[in-house]
């Protein structure tokens, strides 16, 4: 006959119960392996318009759309302005599950000269395509003009950034090698205090190791607040001869590792982080635990 616990020993039997569920639950989170990367992002052109991936199995639960139109030309239906020869199925992206939080980009320039010079257009052109906003969860919004700061007019941007829909994020970078320390002052003294920072790390271009784009990350947290500094690590490296090529697991493992504890977007998934990079990530991963 099974042992049924009287009314005095329920409450001890469920105590022992509920201390050997926490107990598994705490094992088991110890023993969880870590996120490698928290979101992706994906940069339309006419060539990737049907982003695919798993992604998902690095952790990636974010996505980041480098913009929904580009050169005067919309990835998005009904901006007004023209729209691209292929559209994405934005409904199959929305059920991926490594976009489950979307931040939507809006209008940008391939080339970055053009897009600070025109800055003032783009605003107008990011207002068109926020009203055609894609059908998926907006966790956010990207001014895909890019900043550093040899960019010495870049706090004429103010005014545009506050402009457009929050949550807002914009992406930064070190071209002259000023320090992180100096990177935070130089946008505190104008960044509107609601927008957010990606901060590419470099690596891509071997202008810093990973340690070194940690550091940065530190720094910006630190003048500018955790929640509003995230990091981009790049998934590419110079291909002789010119170009880039994909980062190697090999090459993107320090970079992911030193980055624990910021929200890590992999620049970018469609072009650079096929699924065998995913699975020689993984294999790392598994192997170093």
């Amino acid at each position: 006959m099974p042992f049924l616990p009287t009314t005095l020993s329920r409450g001890l039997f469920a105590s022992l119960v509920l201390a050997a569920c926490v107990g598994m639950a705490c094992a088991g989170a110890a023993h969880a392996t870590p996120a490698l990367a928290q979101g992706v992002v994906w940069q339309p052109d006419n060539e990737h318009t049907d982003p695919r991936g798993d992604w998902d199995q690095l952790g990636v639960r974010d996505l980041l759309v480098q913009w929904t139109a580009v050169d005067g030309v919309a990835f998005v239906p009904g901006s007004g302005l023209q729209d691209a020869p292929r559209m994405p199925d934005w409904t199959r992206i929305a059920d991926e599950p490594w976009a489950k939080n979307v931040i939507v980009g809006l209008a940008g320039r391939f080339d970055e000269k053009s897009a600070r010079a025109g800055a003032a257009q783009l605003v107008l052109e990011s207002k068109a395509v926020e009203q055609a906003r894609p059908p998926v969860h907006v966790t956010g919004w990207y001014f895909p003009v890019e900043i550093d700061p040899t960019w010495t007019d870049a706090s004429s941007l103010r005014p545009l950034l506050d402009s457009l829909p929050r949550p807002l994020w914009i992406t930064v970078y070190d071209r002259s090698n000023v320090g992180g320390v100096a990177l935070a002052d130089w946008l505190a003294a104008w960044l509107p205090k609601d927008v957010g920072v990606f901060l590419q790390d470099g690596c891509g271009v071997y202008a810093r190791e990973p340690q070194v784009a940690r550091l940065y990350a530190d720094q910006l947290s630190a003048k500018l607040g955790p929640s509003r500094v995230r990091v981009i690590a790049e998934a590419f490296r110079p291909k002789e001869g010119g170009g880039f090529r994909a980062a190697t697991a090999q090459e993107m493992a320090p970079q992911l590792a030193a980055y624990h504890g910021y929200r890590t977007y992999l620049f970018d998934g469609p072009h650079y982080v096929s699924p065998a990079l995913v699975r020689d990530l993984l294999k790392i991963q598994a192997d170093s635990h």
